[in-house]
């Protein structure tokens, strides 16, 4: 059992699969929630570039705290013992998630698989994140 978890969580089904998933084989551990402000695709629309406001970043932030809670809630619902951190890093996902997870002992992240040939049973940012880290990766389907 790890002492602490890295959880990616973009607030999709799979994501919170994958937090569930570490609370439930690591119940003991401090699990790190971690979100990835991409504001970069926040900015773009169909080839138009939209003008990065505070406002598109202030309801970035307030998306990734809403995802905290959910993943603090969905924690203490299943008896997770452990603490729960949270940390929101602007930038790629993919880059964001391997830049932390040499601070765990293990990286535990849903999957989607919507790139790509070579991606299809993986998804593009578990790829990269699988090819790069630091510590183990459990990807959860």
């Amino acid at each position: 059992m790890a002492d602490t978890v890295l959880v990616p969580l973009d607030g999709s089904d799979k994501a919170y699969d994958a937090l569930d998933y570490a609370v439930t084989e690591h119940p003991g551990a401090t699990i790190t929630v971690l979100h990835a402000l991409d504001l970069g695709d926040a900015s773009m629309a169909d080839g138009a570039v939209i003008v990065m406001d505070e406002g598109i970043r202030e309801a970035a932030e307030n998306r990734a705290e809403n995802i905290f809670e959910e993943a603090r809630d969905r924690a203490a619902e299943a008896g997770h013992d452990g603490d729960i951190e949270t940390i929101t890093e602007e930038g790629k996902p993919g880059n964001a998630i391997v830049k932390h997870a040499d601070e765990s002992d293990v990286v535990v992240m849903g999957s989607f698989g919507r790139k790509g040939v070579g991606q299809k049973l993986l998804g593009s940012v578990a790829e990269k994140v699988v090819r790069r880290s630091s510590s183990p990766v459990t990807v959860v389907k």
